[in-house]
């Protein structure tokens, strides 16, 4: 025998000291050993990851908070100085120094002798209120729809021919329309948006869920005889979870500039918008002095679009499980 070998009887050891009764736990023996996995967890540590996602994220919360704040504090009127001519068109200097230095005439008066400043972030929080409220409506109908619709075999039918007739007609001149028959309020914009804007959403995640239908997991569900609300809701917009996030995204600025589109031909909102006064300083746009009145609305507006879009794309790719590895 190779005397690397040691026996058993050498070590001077009794059978209960060497060998030990474990009891037949079941529960125990299922779990694994390894490190707690939290999904939401490793998407934030993924997206925070990148610094320009830090910038981006302060950035827009600059501006909503902004455009929800200081208009409160601003008693910003349109029709400030109406009746004094002196105080109409005045760049930044000039206004500040008619009025006092101080922030709402940083960006000069306008046509009627308001605050520039005090317009934009006017503008900003009712453009911002009925971008989020038309998003969140459209999104949630259009991707519970779209879930349906595309899991269900006998609803997809239906629902193809619906899109068909409905889906061709052109959707800003619905909306136009609409906002006509209903006078340009803001519920009556959120209506005229929301009437339709779902269905594209939901034909758009209609597909996505046609890709993955038929998988192992979702078969073995239907089997055992789970609902069709809870496969979609449980089984497949989990997985469909970054495409919702990057659709969000694209789908709150498309708001703002249909917002802008219908105050370019006349039907815009009543009230102070990023679009009415985009249309309104039209013939600032290139007068000496008068720059500001027309760019700022529109650089305010594209931040926010610029924003929104680099935050959900790179939130998006966050929430792809494949890179939390």
């Amino acid at each position: 025998m190779n005397d690397n070998f040691i026996k058993v009887d050498d070590l001077g050891l009794s059978e209960e000291e060497l060998f030990s009764w474990h009891p037949n736990d079941s529960l125990e023996a299922e779990k694994i050993t390894a490190p707690r996995y939290s999904y939401w967890k490793s998407v934030f540590r993924v997206f925070f990851k990148k610094k320009i996602n830090v910038f981006v994220l302060l950035l827009l919360a600059f501006v909503i908070v902004f455009a929800f704040v200081y208009p409160v504090f601003s008693g910003y009127d349109e029709f400030e100085n109406l009746m004094d001519s002196s105080a109409k068109h005045l760049t930044p200097a000039a206004a500040m120094a008619k009025f006092g230095y101080n922030i709402h005439w940083i960006l000069g008066a306008g046509a009627s002798g308001n605050s520039t400043f005090d317009a934009v972030w006017e503008g900003a929080r009712v453009s911002i209120a009925l971008a989020l409220v038309c998003a969140t409506i459209n999104m949630t109908v259009g991707v519970l729809a779209g879930a349906l619709w595309g899991y269900s075999k006998r609803g997809d039918k239906i629902m193809l021919e619906v899109y068909n007739v409905v889906g061709n007609i052109p959707y800003q001149l619905l909306c136009s329309v609409l906002v006509l028959i209903f006078r340009p309020k803001f519920w009556t914009m959120v209506f005229a948006l929301t009437i339709t804007g779902w269905l594209a959403i939901a034909h758009f995640f209609r597909t996505q869920v046609l890709i993955i239908r038929d998988r192992e997991y979702n078969l073995a569900s239907r089997c055992l005889g789970t609902p069709t609300m809870r496969i979609a809701t449980k089984n497949l917009l989990p997985f469909l979870t970054s495409i919702i996030v990057t659709q969000a995204a694209v789908e709150i600025p498309s708001y703002i500039g249909m917002e802008v589109f219908l105050s370019f031909i006349g039907l815009g909102l009543t009230q102070t918008t990023l679009g009415k006064l985009i249309t309104n300083a039209q013939s600032a746009m290139l007068t000496p002095g008068w720059e500001m009145e027309f760019w700022s609305p529109v650089i305010l507006a594209s931040i926010i679009a610029i924003v929104l879009y680099v935050a959900g794309q790179n939130l998006g790719d966050a929430s792809d499980p494949r890179t939390h590895m």
